[in-house]
């Protein structure tokens, strides 16, 4: 609709079908604004069916104009006559003859069929002149004919993926496409300016809005937009429309429009024009098809861009100093030759007082000529526009035009001497004649409110006086101000723009200052410190003078790059030679993600789990999602409430509950201080009802009872508060408060009688999840609070099932909304419902990835084995846990403990658990089946299988283990966790015994399928850092798989004894590789003249050889707890991380050790299997692997 507002337009080759640019601009509901620039072409439709249907429209087209002729009105024949058709042949004479009447007619034989295309490009900032030049230029660059140059995906692909927007305060330098294929790429400059120092961005140019409108016309325009009024543009030309929206609402700076914004309407929608609100909006000249109706012509501002023709509302105040004002600017625009002639500063004669006339470039320029004020605006919208003259009339009339405005030269000035400028020079000139325009007219704002401060109300009167609404002293204000200009200030202080930045003026005492107040106070500063503290301004106009200090911080950027990126290159393997036309481009290339957006989000969370998503999608789209979601709750308790009592209706609906339900035992003591009026007549109708103990009411006489009617809420209350206790002795039971889980085991008689077969299972009631949210010190005010309990909801899959207990208080609800109310009504609150119950589909970890300091409660329980002999330990044992998040210091487990709570700041999603023990005492060897973990504030269970021995002298000697967690589903529960760890694991963690010996073609589909997992998850860079250790050591990954492979083809164990481990293997042949260094060293020396490449590959060799006897002394010098199979698992992650696991395999296939220790069918002597093996691991060396702390054991990177 924005790309191509006109929709499809057909031409033939005898049309003017030249490229046309526009740019658009889409604003959201939040006012955040996206910019899109479109290039408009026109290319040939080789289609016959539609060649053969537009040549049967046409003709009955001309048959409908024909057979209608005869049978018009006369009054309708007057318009028909008036609206030359071009769609007509010569011989039909409906009209009069028109040299450019033949234009339309197309003939399918002869004609060639044109239709529009676009190419449209959007961005977050308006960077109107880059956009402009890539889109012109990728036209251009199209290859008609076999030759050299980049294809145009590739200069695409480096702006969409290689172009960042630049920081604050900074430029960047980037590359476009040339106006011609076999050129070099086209080098610009962008910008951001500093929101502390500088104006806003405006990539439009100015200049062109003072050559349409001049500065007469551009005043009275700009007047309309501070008074709010409505403002029509229209011109034949999208460009224009966009231009002149943008440069007058950049020129409001400090203050920003705050109503509709629509600088290019399309047809569809003209009925907007019939708002009756503020609006900007722009209307193409040739898109009206008829007479357009619009409401309060009185109160609307319209321009006619081409025509050069104004009206402007009745009784329009004049702009304060505003003939000064005009005398500034024509003076800079004669500075920097802008053309600007008398019958543009003409298009509005307006006197002093007020009285508005409107005249016509068309007609003479003399001041003193007053034409008749049109009465309607019906007389100024000349729906009759004529088409675009042909080009040899237009070239005569702007020759006359010359011809007739010589003897407006300044013979002064020598134009000869003019120096022809390149684009890039006239695009910084642009930049520097705007910056002087946008500083002269924020010197004005600053001239006329240079002491608003001190009007001011300050936020202690405005918060005892804040029902009056009144945030300025509007009274005394004007009292000071010259009475000439009382009519336009008046008017403008009742102004949305103006109220809005004086809330945000006193809002700063609570947050940060807006960034456009911060700069225009630093102007006032400025004024002040030049002309004194006065808060009464002179009365003489005084011009900005400082505008050389703003450029030259321009120009320093401009010239002085800070960031520069890489020129685009070629990413199509194979390009087309040439095209006939703009080709459709190769989408694959152009998506960095596997799937599509669209796709992924309709997948949701199970896309991003099959590696279909995106760090954004996984990241950035929840927190989106989630904060959109709170956003609508709090719109909907907001709906029919009574009486607003914080920020957060929620919230206050969330704690009045809370203190509702705990002030209904009637053991419970209660704190009127804490009640709201509302909710107290709620408590005292609750216990009025109870059916505990309808006679006991705590003595509260009949006659109370007998008249609450009559008693006002304030006395009951009151009456409550005298009666009852103090609520602050009410607390939760032991076992439900999740911060008493350490006071729970102090003494070991009360640790024993607590087991793992009684895991208890966790609250899952409204009042236990608010106090957890309660419990958050890092949380200050009721939104976040309201926003964390969401988060909290949604993760534990309870959001639904919350909001039905809360809203199943009627009385609560009565008390707070009135019956009209959205939560009154039970059909929609029922749907309502419905529609939330459906999140329980997807797992969100929306609070636990967005709380990272928060210190949460975690349960930990051991499952020993049964054994008696292995079910406890003497030696001192400690737990270390991993998650995405951080990760903990080591947590002594206390002694004889096999359940335990310990806090620690958030943990993220758990990944990793690493148990061991110090091996001292009687009996220090522990046989450990399981270990779970449990959030005791969301309630997320991790599942860590062992099922190995921790102890020296038994298993492989291990004395730590390292326990990769699995999250334990919702369905599961207490019970049925507890009966699963209580048996040895079936799952396969690096810790749990070996399986039984696969064959080969399973160990090559599994370790296929490991390696697939780790490249795919390198693809989608998910922000779950725990995940890639799951993929290195859990159940299928890379580490289990080649201990299956290493073990294929072992030979029988008789021959090297009972415990034989893959680790003895790996230090056999660091021995051999230890020992062929040292004899092939001289003889790799001596060939080292004789032959180059000798040497280069007995270097790699040798770097090799080096790297992995270099790995095998580090892990045993830095891993003293480690067994056998640990040092495995440490030395297989290791070898990834320093891209070794594919180069070493050749050498060790070449051991000694390998030919004595393995069979022939084995990976490691079969040649065809240690091929598939080196060429399946060889993709893992393409991607930087970051291991996490609890693999590595501080071992640096040393390959």
């Amino acid at each position: 609709m924005l790309c191509l507002p006109s929709g499809l337009r057909f031409r033939t080759q005898k049309h003017s079908v030249e490229p046309t640019f526009h740019s658009f601009v889409l604003t959201k509901e939040d006012g955040h604004r996206t910019y899109g620039f479109s290039l408009v072409f026109y290319e040939e439709c080789r289609n016959r069916k539609i060649c053969a249907a537009m040549q049967t429209l046409q003709a009955m087209h001309i048959t409908e104009l024909s057979s209608g002729q005869n049978g018009t009105p006369p009054t309708a024949r007057k318009g028909q006559d008036g609206h030359n058709t071009r769609s007509l042949p010569r011989h039909f004479k409906l009209s009069a003859h028109s040299p450019g009447a033949a234009l339309g007619y197309y003939d399918s034989i002869k004609d060639k069929l044109l239709v529009t295309k676009s190419i449209s490009l959007l961005c977050q900032q308006p960077y109107l002149y880059a956009a402009k030049t890539f889109l012109t230029n990728l036209y251009k660059c199209v290859p008609r004919h076999p030759g050299p140059g980049l294809s145009l995906e590739s200069y695409v692909y480096n702006i969409l993926y290689n172009v960042p927007v630049p920081l604050s305060g900074k430029s960047l330098k980037f590359f476009v496409p040339n106006d011609e294929p076999a050129k070099l790429p086209l080098e610009l400059v962008i910008y951001q300016p500093s929101p502390l120092l500088e104006l806003p961005m405006l990539d439009y140019p100015l200049k062109d809005i003072f050559t349409w409108l001049g500065a007469d016309c551009l005043i009275q325009l700009f007047t309309c937009v501070l008074l709010e009024n409505q403002v029509l543009l229209r011109s034949a030309d999208f460009h224009k429309l966009m231009v002149v929206s943008e440069c007058i609402t950049a020129l409001l700076f400090p203050f920003s429009w705050q109503h509709v914004y629509v600088p290019i309407l399309p047809a569809s929608l003209h009925h907007f024009l019939d708002a009756p609100v503020p609006f900007i909006m722009g209307l193409h000249a040739q898109s009206e098809g008829g007479v357009l109706k619009i409401a309060s012509e009185a109160n609307l501002c319209y321009v006619d861009i081409d025509k050069q023709s104004s009206q402007f509302p009745e009784e329009l105040p004049v702009f304060p100093y505003k003939m000064q004002f005009i005398t500034e600017i024509r003076a800079l625009l004669n500075k920097y030759k802008v053309p600007h002639s008398g019958k543009t500063d003409n298009m509005v004669i307006n006197y002093y007082n007020g009285d508005i006339m409107t005249s016509s470039l068309t007609l003479p320029g003399s001041g003193f000529h007053l034409p008749r004020r049109k009465h309607s605006l019906h007389d100024v919208l000349d729906w009759d526009r004529p088409e675009p003259e042909p080009q040899s009339d237009n070239l005569q009339r702007t020759i006359d035009k010359k011809l007739v405005n010589v003897d407006d030269i300044d013979p002064t000035e020598d134009i000869m001497s003019e120096k022809i400028l390149t684009p890039q020079e006239e695009y910084r000139e642009t930049l520097d004649f705007n910056n002087a325009v946008r500083e002269i007219f924020l010197n004005r704002f600053v001239q006329m409110f240079s002491s608003y401060e001190h009007f001011v109300i300050q936020p202690n009167e405005w918060i005892n006086n804040r029902d009056s609404m009144h945030v300025f002293d509007k009274a005394t204000f004007l009292s000071d101000q010259p009475t000439p200009h009382l009519p336009f200030l008046s008017r403008f202080l009742e102004t949305q723009m103006f109220a809005s930045l004086v809330d945000s003026k006193v809002m700063s005492t609570w947050s940060e200052l807006d960034c456009n107040i911060k700069v225009f106070d630093q102007r006032i500063s400025a004024l002040k410190k030049k002309v004194g503290e006065s808060i009464i301004r002179s009365m003489r106009y005084e011009p900005y003078t400082n505008i050389t200090d703003t450029q030259q911080i321009l120009k320093q950027r401009l010239t002085n790059v800070d960031f520069e990126t890489n020129p685009p290159t070629e990413i199509l393997p194979h390009r087309a030679a040439y095209f006939r036309s703009f080709p459709l481009l190769d989408n694959v290339v152009l998506n960095k993600e596997p799937a599509q957006r669209m796709l992924v989000e309709k997948m949701g969370s199970e896309a991003v789990a099959l590696g279909h998503g995106g760090e954004s999608l996984s990241d950035v789209e929840e927190n989106t999602l989630v904060a959109s979601l709170c956003d609508l709750l709090e719109r909907v308790w907001s709906h029919g409430l009574q009486n607003k009592q914080g920020k957060s209706a929620l919230w206050s609906h969330l704690t009045m509950y809370q203190e509702s339900e705990e002030c209904n035992d009637a053991t419970k003591s209660i704190d009127a201080n804490f009640l709201s009026p509302a909710l107290a007549w709620s408590v005292l109708r609750k216990r009025l009802d109870s059916k505990k103990s309808p006679n006991k009411f705590f003595g509260i006489p009949d006659r109370l009872v007998s008249s609450l009617r009559g008693k006002s809420i304030i006395e009951i209350a009151s009456y409550i508060k005298e009666n009852l206790n103090d609520l602050s002795n009410l607390q939760l039971e032991t076992d439900v408060s999740p911060t008493r889980g350490t006071d729970k085991y102090k003494s070991p008689g009360e640790r024993k009688t607590v087991g793992p077969e009684h895991l208890r299972p966790l609250p899952d009631s409204l009042i236990f999840d608010i106090r957890n949210v309660q419990a958050m010190t890092d949380i200050k005010t009721h939104i976040g609070y309201a926003r964390a309990w969401v988060r909290l909801a949604l993760e534990k899959k309870l959001l639904s099932r919350h909001l039905k207990t809360l809203l199943s208080d009627s009385a609560l609800l009565r008390s707070q909304y009135k019956r009209s109310a959205f939560l009154r009504c039970e059909e929609e609150k029922e749907q309502f419902l419905y529609h939330l119950l459906t999140l329980n589909a997807v797992d969100y970890f929306c609070f636990t990835n967005n709380y990272p300091t928060t210190k949460l409660p975690y349960r930990v329980v051991i499952f020993p084995s049964r054994k008696a002999s292995a079910a406890t330990t003497s030696a001192n044992s400690w737990i270390a846990i991993s998650g995405t998040l951080c990760e903990t210091n080591p947590v002594p487990i206390p002694k004889g403990a096999l359940e335990f709570v310990f806090h620690h700041k958030n943990l993220g999603v758990l990944s990793t658990l690493r148990i061991g023990h110090d091996n001292t005492g009687l009996s220090p060897k522990w046989m450990v089946e399981h270990v779970v973990v449990r959030n005791e504030v969301t309630g997320h269970t991790f599942k860590f299988p062992c099922g190995r021995w921790l102890g020296r002298g038994i298993d492989d000697g291990s004395t730590e283990r390292l326990l990769v967690g699995a999250l334990v589903p919702r369905s599961i529960d207490s019970e049925e966790l507890v009966e699963s760890c209580s048996t040895p694991p079936r799952c396969r963690s690096p810790s749990i015994p070996r399986r039984p010996i696969l064959s080969q073609v399973e160990l090559q589909h599994m370790l296929g399928e490991a390696v697939n997992a780790i490249v795919k998850y390198h693809y989608r860079r998910e922000c779950q850092d725990g995940s890639l250790t799951a993929l290195l050591c859990g159940e299928g990954g890379l580490v289990p798989s080649l201990e299956q492979i290493f073990l294929f083809g072992f030979k029988n164990q008789r021959i090297f004894g009972r415990n034989f481990y893959v680790w003895d293997y790996f230090l056999r042949v660091k021995e051999n590789f230890e020992i062929s260094l040292l004899e092939e060293m001289d003889e790799y020396s001596q060939r080292l003249n004789r032959d180059r490449r000798v040497y280069t590959e007995s270097s790699q060799r040798f770097t090799i050889l080096r790297c992995y006897c270099h790995l095998i002394d580090q892990i045993n010098m830095f891993s003293q707890t480690l067994g056998k199979d640990g040092k495995f698992q440490l030395f297989i992650c290791l070898a990834a991380r320093e891209q070794l696991l594919h180069p070493m395999l050749r050498p060790m296939s070449d051991a000694r050790s390998t030919a004595d220790m393995y069979e022939e069918n084995s990976f490691l002597r079969n040649s065809t299997l240690l091929t598939f093996l080196i060429h399946i691991l060889e993709p893992l060396s393409e991607f930087h692997i970051v291991l996490e702390k609890s693999l590595t054991h501080g071992i640096s990177s040393i390959c």
